[in-house]
């Protein structure tokens, strides 16, 4: 990156079209004109940026032109600036653009061997044209065909090729510079056996599908001349005996088909499921390890985009695509040698609609993946000014608006069904294009081939059998883009999930375990330090002591550093500096689990998950009895509520608790913590929900449960502080301390904030 940014600094600007539209911590937008409408470029692009030290994700849309780059905060927004645009010229191709200046001349050197097999390759590619033509002119026939059947083949690879190199271009720097093994075999992990079993069938499946066609030619053929050949070495002379073993064989071949196709789409699901359930697992585990900072804010729904979409399209390509990839080469490693071994006058004909129908369906992947983003870019603009418009019943009535909305309503539907309209004419002249190659295919073959049968060169029993296989293979080819597209999306998945499992996971202390039966409680801060990334300290040089078993608060303004006292308390972040000491031990070398076991904390908005009352009181102590359960409730001021419910203790609450009002969340977070019975416990605005009566009552409750252990109570609402041992007035360092009553006599800080919220008139 300091390379890059050097470059910027050192040359003059360059002039590309793009505009950043939003510049927050962390995360740009950025409108660029070179990604729209090419989807190459918009995939260049972000793989490029991903590239560059202290990016963290980058995105390019090329349907709106739109690219996402989110940064580490220590990274300069500036400098992020700076790196788009000399990304984007990058890409451009202009070494002007790209360095500021052209590159200084330098001698000449002998190319490497390499460069000298790439400059054989036009030689080759001439002198081969060269000999085909030749060929073609004074060969004979059969070598004429042959000839015809390499130019397809070589068609063919040159696309497949082209298709390929787009696929493994950006997404395989998600295995790493040192991967051995290709992406697709690490996705597989330790399920080949199963994978390796669905090929088989598959290949079984698409063997019997193929002899099932044979057959059916054979049938054909008896009809037509009394006789198939083949047969006649099992025995079946007569053209009666011949149809009726080839309808036994038919029907085999029916229930081989039927059979198999059903096992190998079963294997493919199965090894699908089990891949997506491993991935899940394993990423999720590691997860649950990250440092909290990668599991806040929008981050949040990365990681569960990561954990559900991805794992999830990981799945998906073993369940259909791969299947379909196998059937695909099944057909060709057949079809090909025996059409070139029976067949090679009509061996050309039949195969010529391959490198046709790939690039077409390809092609129209490329076209089509665009198309399907801006009609869902169009409807998602369409049902959200629906939905707003409905949420702004009353507004639209006040302001006599319903005709304006109805029009606006209006012209989003008709772009709506104009991109459509688009999509739908692209997609159906892609099939009707590709049944005309197969069309036209099928003529081709019968009319040279029936001129072959007619001169003597070709037999029609080989003929007959063989002239309708081909286009079994061509209606598969038509998937060919569809396959591409999966493929692409699977690698980008699979980068995206291995990014997630590169993420650090929370280090462990290395000065042993923990007691929690034999932690006194007292809480020391050393000089310490810290401030969140991209933003001003949020303590500075702060030191202060909690005593053991006594309750002590903290109070002050919004941003004053309460909070991340409670943070520091329980490693949720570390200090840049300084030091915080649990019973004379630094927290940072005692292992998170037993200090988190030792600690209870409860949050000013307390996360309930989806269950029942009990289920969510007795979370982190599943072991404790439904009389423990009733205790908790009963000591934190809930279980008067909660005896008034319908289902009592079973009441489900829903996600987040959304069943219940603030302050009874907050009385069932404060029920779970005091189940939980740990030495030292955390209440960060743990009442702020409650209304004064039942703060009152939880006051006296909690003084009871304070007995012989360390509370922390962090809270703006000086009442529920007013009877605590210590009170700290913090602003960003201890400005003030001391009881409620030496506070006031200070006549400070503290005592302007009690007048305030007294009611009294401030000074």
């Amino acid at each position: 990156m300091s390379l890059l940014l050097g470059a910027a600094a050192g040359t003059r600007s360059v002039e590309v079209d793009a505009r950043p539209r939003s510049v927050t911590p962390g995360r740009q937008r950025w409108h660029v004109e070179r990604v729209l409408g090419r989807p190459r470029a918009a995939e260049v692009l972000a793989a490029a940026l991903r590239r560059i030290p202290g990016i963290t994700e980058a995105q390019a849309n090329p349907v709106t032109g739109g690219v996402l780059v989110r940064h580490d905060a220590r990274v300069h927004a500036t400098d992020v600036g700076h790196i788009v645009r000399r990304a984007i010229a990058l890409i451009a191709g202009d070494p002007t653009e790209a360095g500021g200046r052209p590159a200084p001349a330098r001698p000449a050197a002998p190319a490497p061997r390499a460069d000298h097999g790439l400059a054989v390759r036009p030689v080759l590619a001439v002198g081969g044209g060269v000999a085909a033509g030749i060929a073609l002119i004074k060969g004979s026939a059969l070598t004429r065909q042959l000839v015809a059947v390499g130019g397809v083949a070589a068609a063919s690879a040159a696309v497949l090729r082209k298709a390929w190199h787009g696929t493994v271009d950006a997404p395989q720097d998600a295995v790493g510079p040192g991967a051995e093994r290709h992406a697709l075999l690490e996705i597989v992990g330790p399920h080949r056996r199963r994978l390796y079993r669905a090929g088989a069938l598959s290949v079984a499946c698409q063997v019997s599908e193929l002899a099932l066609g044979t057959l059916l030619g054979w049938t054909g053929l008896v009809l037509i001349k009394g006789q198939a050949a083949p047969l006649v070495g099992l025995g079946l002379t007569t053209a009666s005996a011949q149809l009726f073993g080839l309808a036994g064989m038919v029907a085999a071949a029916c229930a081989a088909v039927a059979g198999l196709s059903y096992a190998s789409n079963l294997q493919w699901r199965r090894l699908g499921q089990d891949i997506e359930h491993d991935w899940r697992g394993r990423t999720y585990r590691h997860v649950q390890h990250l440092e909290l900072g990668h599991l806040e804010g929008e981050r949040t729904s990365r990681v569960a985009g990561a954990l559900t979409d991805d794992v999830g399209q990981l799945g998906a390509f073993f369940a259909g695509p791969a299947n379909e990839v196998l059937q695909l080469g099944t057909s060709l490693a057949l079809l090909v040698p025996a059409f070139l071994l029976l067949a090679p006058q009509i061996a050309w004909i039949a195969f010529l609609p391959i490198p046709i129908v790939a690039w077409l369906s390809l092609r129209h992947q490329d076209k089509a993946a665009a198309d399907y983003a801006d009609t869902g870019e169009r409807r998602a603009r369409l049902g959200s000014q629906v939905i707003n418009s409905l949420e702004a019943g009353a507004t639209v009535k006040s302001f006599c608006t319903e005709d304006y909305e109805a029009e606006r309503i209006d012209e989003l539907s008709e772009a709506a069904q104009e991109s459509s309209r688009r999509t739908d004419r692209s997609t159906l002249r892609h099939a009707e294009t590709v049944r005309a190659c197969t069309t036209a295919s099928m003529a081709g073959t019968l009319l040279i081939g029936g001129r072959s049968v007619l001169n003597g060169t070709l037999r029609f029993e080989v003929f007959s059998p063989l002239i309708g296989l081909p286009q079994m293979l061509l209606m598969r080819m038509s998937r060919l883009g569809g396959i591409v597209d999966q493929y692409q999306r699977t690698l980008a998945s699979y980068d995206r999930v291995q990014r997630l499992r590169a993420l650090p996971v929370e280090a462990d202390g290395t000065g042993g375990t923990v007691d929690v039966g034999q932690v006194r409680g007292e809480i020391a801060l050393h000089q310490v330090s810290f401030a969140y990334p991209g933003r001003p300290p949020a303590l500075e040089n702060l030191s202060m002591t909690i005593p053991a078993g006594q309750v002590t608060a903290l109070v002050g303004a919004t941003g004053s550093g309460k909070t991340t006292i409670a943070r520091l308390l329980m490693r949720f972040q570390d200090t840049d500096f300084g030091s915080v000491l649990l019973d004379g031990r630094d927290v940072r070398e005692l292992s998170r689990h037993d200090l988190r076991h030792a600690i209870g904390f409860v949050a000013q908005d307390p996360f309930l998950f989806d269950g029942t009352i009990a289920d969510n009181i007795r979370y982190g102590s599943f072991g404790s009895s439904d009389e423990a359960v009733v205790q908790a409730a009963m000591s934190a001021e809930a279980h008067s509520f909660v005896a008034a419910l319908p289902d009592g203790y079973d009441t489900v609450i829903g996600e987040r608790g959304a069943a219940l009002s603030g302050g009874q969340r907050q009385r069932i977070a404060l029920a779970r913590a005091i189940l939980k019975d740990p030495p030292v416990v955390i209440l960060d605005e743990a009442t702020s929900a409650v209304d004064n009566e039942t703060e009152a009552a939880i006051q006296r409750t909690m003084r009871l449960f304070a007995a012989d252990r360390t509370m922390l109570i962090i809270a703006h609402r000086l009442s529920t502080v007013r009877q605590a041992d210590r009170i700290y007035v913090m602003d960003k360092g201890v400005a003030e301390q001391g009881t409620h009553d030496e506070l006031l006599a200070q006549h400070g800080l503290y005592a302007a904030l009690w007048r305030l919220q007294a009611g009294e008139p401030a000074a």
